[in-house]
């Protein structure tokens, strides 16, 4: 009678039964629910900083072009800020995700800014009347374009943000 096989590995199989081998890539699920607490955490922030600059300006044209600004300085910037220099968010943290750069390790803020540019088509919002309409439709469409690349990439859980980004890669932890 032949030896028993070995048992498997730790870290699991893959699609197809491989044995895989380094990080495992961050799936779709998590990832949304990642983005999910840090929209809520932002989205906070940000709504308290709409009121004051509404309330300060008593205009309305004036405030909706200040909130296209401000929210694409907010969204954009935290989400670059905290990639490049944790490699994840308060909602990665949470959900035990880490974005790697190109490279291994945090991704620049370069990398980082063009990971998430999708998030500034709000500065759209500039425009009076259908810029705020156009700004939503364009992140919407990114945001499904990205579920859509994840998804379909059963290997990596690559999108089109991450490969333009250079190749930048989420992983799950522990």
């Amino acid at each position: 009678m032949p030896p028993a096989p070995p048992p498997p590995p730790a870290y699991g199989y893959g699609n197809q039964g491989q044995p895989t081998m380094g990080p495992q890539p961050g799936q779709l699920l998590d990832r949304f629910l990642a983005r999910l607490i840090d929209g809520i955490i932002i989205g906070v922030i940000y709504g308290i900083i709409s009121r004051i600059v509404g309330a300060a300006l008593n205009s309305i044209l004036l405030t909706a072009v200040l909130d296209a600004i401000i929210s694409t300085i907010i969204y954009l910037g935290y989400f670059a800020f905290m990639e490049s220099t944790n490699g994840r968010t308060l909602g990665k943290q949470i959900m035990k995700l880490r974005v790697l750069g190109p490279a291994g390790g945090n991704p620049t803020l370069e990398q980082a800014v063009r990971r998430n540019i999708w998030m500034g088509f709000g500065i759209a919002g500039i425009i009076p009347i259908l810029g705020t309409f156009v700004g939503a439709v364009a992140e919407l469409v990114a945001v499904i374009m990205i579920a859509v690349g994840i998804n379909g990439d059963t290997v990596n859980r690559q999108a089109w943000h991450d490969r333009f980004a250079g190749g930048t890669r989420v992983i799950k932890e522990g």
